[in-house]
């Protein structure tokens, strides 16, 4: 995605284990509070009221692939094909989860 012109903060880069051993709502916090927007595959997230917390503390959309398996040359093909439109959610803020599709993104929180 670096190479398509995103700027991306990868969990590993700040968190041991790649973050696996950190709640979502704690790594969401520590990049909302470093003025990033969380870009993941778990949509599960959107349904913890845990994990939306930091959301709405944050007054922060986040964005999550509609499909946990696909390839990471789909994943970024859809992440990158909807960059328009993650940036505008992105620039108006606003706690909300937007599924990331082939199509583009649909708010589905809240």
């Amino acid at each position: 995605m670096r190479q398509l012109g995103w700027f991306i903060h990868r969990a590993v880069d700040h968190f041991p284990n790649d973050a696996q051993d950190v709640d979502d709502d704690v790594w969401m916090r520590y990049g909302l509070a470093h003025g990033w927007f969380p870009l993941h595959k778990d949509g599960r997230i959107r349904g913890r009221e845990v994990e939306r917390r930091p959301l709405i503390e944050f007054e922060a959309p986040m964005f999550y692939l509609d499909n946990q398996q696909l390839k990471i040359d789909e994943m970024v093909r859809r992440f990158h094909h909807a960059q328009h439109q993650i940036y505008r959610r992105a620039r108006a803020g606003g706690a909300a989860c937007y599924a990331v599709s082939a199509n583009g993104i649909r708010r589905t929180w809240p």
